[in-house]
This record gives structure tokens, C-alpha cells and sequence, in this order.
């Protein structure tokens, strides 16, 4: 705006196409346009003053605001902007010309008018102007406000609910939801409906009734149009190995028991107004900690360790450490008379334990420290039947003194003990050898006796042989010469001779020499001249 000053003389003034010559006179305003050429005679107007009007493009407009009235318009391009008297421009922000907004098919924009209350939802395609006092609703600025519609496929959805009314629907795909003035999307994001299967189910609830059901039949599974249902949950078709059991707590508090080697109990949904009974039970070696959440219960035998701190009779502090083998063969008991089922073991057995050292001696425990934990299980088997548990075993795996003085002193007993314990391990090995000696000496001279045994009952069978061999020949000789010799004693004589000369056929075709006596031979020697003579 460029004023002029007063002239007191006639004047003309030269108006461009894109000028506007503003004239105030004692009681107006007058406004030319341009292009134009204005005479004013002197002392007629008070001041006048020209104005650059502004250039409004295609996409561009501006806020006109009439100073006597109060009223506003909206001038919008392609043009320029040619005030009328007493108007002027409203800047907004920074500018005075302000941009439209381009709205895609997919955008749309809240607008309330400030001065009426009236909202309205404009949707793209298109090109939008806002009215003079027309604001935002969801954002400070109208460009900031562009919000998109929901663009649903044919498995998702979309809950919507009219705040004046308070009523609710539910928009499935496949289509473009855009709001109306006074809608809201209830949920942030469109929601993929629940594909219900063998393996998954819903659980519902009625908004108006507030009643629950559980939706299994196989479908695409989504909310009633009317809005009138809702999702509470997906649930999965719980599954259970043989060995495993859980506990489904109804809506009227009683406790159902599943087994997976049941059949009919290995999978199932969860009911409506049902929950998973979780055991929270202790852990650690020492079950410091209660914090193991267990909603499935594994029947299977398992190991379970365990530390703890016991004094014995001579008052030397023990530290400890062993397993059990358990497991639970009775779940409504153990359910009914524990809630911290391996708390409640180690625990018993540790009072037992105590109970049962603070009896014996340090080498009494050493020597017998299995039989003590057999006893600690066996003995009071109904304290673990009660809570449905059944114990195979309880072993002391290790020990070791709580206080190192005393610790050094059982290590030194430990040697001391181990190397007696090899000594007579090494002893027990030589006297194994020199069993092993005499055994086999024992087994040679066994030997030998069986074998003099066997040499001798051969011997008798072989001179039982030849003495019936002799005997044959014998009564063979006698019948031979029976009818030549008849007397019985003559053969007889005949025979030992016989028998001699075999005799001495024997000893000379050998090395031997014999010496015979006469009466040996039956020999007489007779001494005549021709033998004297001969032998010299």
C-alpha cells in the first residue's frame, strides 16, 4: 500500500491494472480498480493511498475481513484480489495468501465452523477451501489435519462408534470407510479377522447381554455388524503329551483335572469363564525363590537337586548337597494339600535330614551318610503320599564342612582315609596274586592225581591183559603136550624151564650182564684131564 499525500490542488491519478486507488473522504471510502485514471479536486478527500491488489493463483486463496461489519469471506483464485471499502486481508500464519489442499480419494478432513458449531467431512477427490471461519478439528492446521480413510481388504474390519449417539458398527471389507461428522474410528488400525480352525478359536463377549461364548465353528470370524460383539481373546487348541496334566478352573471354582493320556482330555479349548490353574513353585537348590510359573504339570519321574546346611552330634556344620528321583503320582492329592509342591519336599526332607545328623557323629555320617538318606525318604513315605508324591530315591551327592578350619581337618580325614583305603586295596591285590598262585598249584597237584589215577587203573588193565595173555598160553601148552606128557607136574616143570630160557633170550639180547649161581641153573661142572689139558 503506497499513501498519497493531500494535494491541494487538482490532481490525476494513474491506477494500474493490478492497482486500487483507496480515496477517504470526511465521511466514507471509495475504492477505484484499476486500470483506470481518477481526478480529485483539492480539499475533497482527506488522504488517498493505492494498493498493490494480490495475485491469487489456481490453488491459492485469502481471508478477507470487512473492518465495519465483522464479517469474512473467502476470495479464491485464479484472480486478483480487489478489496471493497473498509476491507482487509487477514493474515493467517506468516501470509496473507494461503495455499488449498489437494485431497487424494483416499483423504478426507474434518471442519467445524467456529461461528455456527457446524462440522462437515470433505473427502478427495478434491481440491479444498476452507470457509472464513471454518477450523481443524484433529490437528492445529488444516494441512496438518488430513486424515486417511480406512481401506479394508476382505479379511479385515473396522469398529466405528457415532459420539453424539454413542451407537457402534462394525465396517468389514473389501471397501473405503470414511468417516461422518461426528465418527471416530474405536479401533487405531483396521483388524485382521480370525481364521477359527481345528487349531483356533474366539472367545466373545455381548456387549449388551455381557455374556460370554466361545466361537468354534470354521469361518473367517468377524464381529457382528451392529457392533454389538467383542473380542476378548484368540485361543489355541491346547495340547497334552501323555505324561503331561493341567487344571481348568471353572466359573464356579471347581477344579477340573486333564490328562494327555486320556483320550478325550489330550486337546481342548478353554470354556468361556475359564482359567489355566498356574503353580507357582519354588526353585533353586536351596528354594530361596518362588517364582517357577508352571500351567502344565510333567508326570514323568525327573531329578530334582538340593543344598542345605545340617550339624552333627560332635557339632561340625555340614553343608549338604544330594538329588532326588520323584515324581507326582497323585494330582488331585497333591493339589489339594500343597501349593508349592518341591518347596514342600526339600524342605520336609531338609527337617529330616537334621533331625537324623544331629544324632550321629562326623564319622558315623561318613561311614553311613546313603543310609541316612534312605531312611529320611522311607521312614516318612506318608508325608510324601499325602501330597500325592512318590520319591524312588534320595542320594547325598556330596558334602563339605560349612567352616574351612574344619574343612581342612575332613580333607585330612579324607586322606588319611583314602590312602588306607588304597593301602588295602594294594594288600587285596597280593593277596589275590597269591590266592591266584596256590589255586593253580592246588589245580596242578588235582592234575597230577587224576593223572597217577588214570596211569595206574591203565596199568592194572594192561597186567590183567597179560596175565589172561599168559594164562591162554599156559593152558594152551598144557593141553598141546597132555597126551605125550600126563604127568601134571612134569608139564608144570617143562613150562619153568621154558619160561627161564625165555627169561634169559630176554637179558642176553640186552646189555645187561647176569650172574647166575648153580643152584640158579641147575649146573654141575665136572674136572677131567682132556678139559685141564684144553685149558692150558
Amino acid at each position: 500500500m503506497t499513501e498519497l499525500p493531500i494535494s491541494p490542488l487538482a490532481a490525476w491519478f494513474h491506477i494500474a491494472t493490478d492497482e486500487q486507488l483507496f480515496v477517504e473522504t470526511s465521511t466514507t471510502t471509495h475504492v477505484h480498480d484499476g486500470p483506470d485514471q481518477i481526478f480529485l479536486w483539492p480539499f475533497t478527500y482527506k488522504k488517498a493511498w493505492k494498493r498493490k491488489a494480490t495475485s491469487l493463483g489456481s490453488l491459492e486463496y485469502a481471508v478477507v475481513k470487512n473492518i465495519l461489519s465483522g464479517a469474512k469471506r473467502v476470495e479464491r483464485g485464479p484472480k486478483l484480489n480487489l478489496l471493497k471499502p473498509f476491507d482487509e486481508e487477514q493474515q493467517i500464519g506468516e501470509t496473507f495468501v494461503q495455499k488449498a489442499l489437494s485431497l487424494k480419494a483416499t483423504e478426507f478432513v474434518k471442519l467445524k465452523d467456529e461461528t455456527t458449531g457446524n462440522v462437515r467431512v470433505v473427502r478427495g477427490e478434491t481440491v479444498l477451501v476452507p470457509g472464513p471461519n471454518e477450523v481443524a478439528i484433529d490437528g492445529p492446521t488444516i494441512a496438518m489435519s488430513v486424515r486417511s480413510a480406512f481401506n479394508l481388504k476382505f479379511y479385515e474390519w473396522v469398529r466405528v462408534e457415532d459420539k453424539r449417539s454413542g451407537a457402534t458398527r462394525v465396517e468389514r471389507g473389501e471397501q473405503l470407510v470414511f468417516l461422518s461428522p461426528f465418527e471416530e474410528f474405536v479401533t487405531p488400525s483396521p483388524q485382521r479377522a480370525i481364521e477359527v480352525d481345528d487349531d483356533t478359536a474366539v472367545l466373545v463377549r455381548n456387549i449388551r447381554s455381557g455374556q460370554q461364548h466361545l466361537v468354534t465353528e470354521k469361518q473367517l470370524y468377524i464381529p457382528a455388524a451392529d457392533g454389538s460383539e467383542e473380542i476378548l481373546e484368540k485361543r489355541h487348541l491346547r495340547k497334552l503329551a501323555d505324561y503331561e496334566a493341567c487344571i481348568v478352573r471353572g466359573k464356579d471354582g471347581t477344579d477340573t483335572f486333564f490328562f494327555g493320556k486320556h483320550a478325550d482330555q489330550r486337546s481342548f479349548f478353554l470354556p468361556p469363564y475359564s482359567h489355566i490353574v498356574e503353580h507357582c513353585w519354588s526353585r533353586g537348590r536351596r528354594r530361596e525363590k518362588r517364582d517357577l510359573k508352571l500351567t502344565t504339570i510333567d508326570l514323568r519321574p525327573v531329578f530334582m537337586s538340593f543344598e542345605f546346611n545340617c550339624r552333627t552330634s560332635d557339632n561340625v556344620e555340614l553343608v549338604l548337597e544330594g538329588s532326588f528321583f520323584w515324581e507326582i503320582v497323585d494330582l488331585q492329592a497333591m493339589m489339594k494339600f500343597t501349593s508349592d509342591t518341591t518347596g514342600d519336599v526339600c524342605n520336609h526332607a531338609r527337617s529330616k535330614f537334621i533331625e537324623r545328623v544331629s544324632k550321629v557323629t562326623l564319622r558315623q555320617f561318613m561311614e553311613n551318610f546313603n543310609g541316612i538318606a534312605e531312611q529320611v525318604h522311607k521312614e516318612d513315605d506318608a508325608f510324601y503320599r499325602q501330597r500325592g508324591v512318590l520319591i524312588h530315591s534320595l542320594e547325598v551327592t556330596g558334602y563339605h564342612c560349612a567352616e574351612s578350619s574344619t574343612a581342612r581337618i575332613l580333607e585330612q580325614i579324607i586322606q588319611e582315609t583314602t590312602n588306607r583305603m588304597n593301602r588295602l586295596q594294594q594288600q587285596e591285590s597280593e593277596n589275590e596274586v597269591q590266592l591266584f598262585q596256590i589255586q593253580g598249584e592246588i589245580e596242578e597237584e588235582r592234575a597230577k592225581q587224576q593223572l597217577l589215577e588214570v596211569q595206574m587203573v591203565n596199568s592194572s588193565a594192561k597186567s590183567r591183559m597179560e596175565g589172561l595173555a599168559e594164562a591162554e598160553r599156559c593152558k594152551s601148552f598144557f593141553e598141546a603136550i597132555e597126551d605125550k606128557v600126563p604127568d601134571l607136574d612134569m608139564r608144570v616143570a617143562l613150562w619153568s624151564v621154558l619160561r627161564k630160557e625165555d627169561a634169559l633170550k630176554a637179558v642176553s639180547s640186552g646189555g645187561a650182564q647176569l650172574w647166575y649161581t648153580p643152584s640158579d641153573v641147575n649146573l654141575s661142572i665136572e674136572a677131567g684131564l682132556d678139559c685141564r689139558a684144553k685149558k692150558k
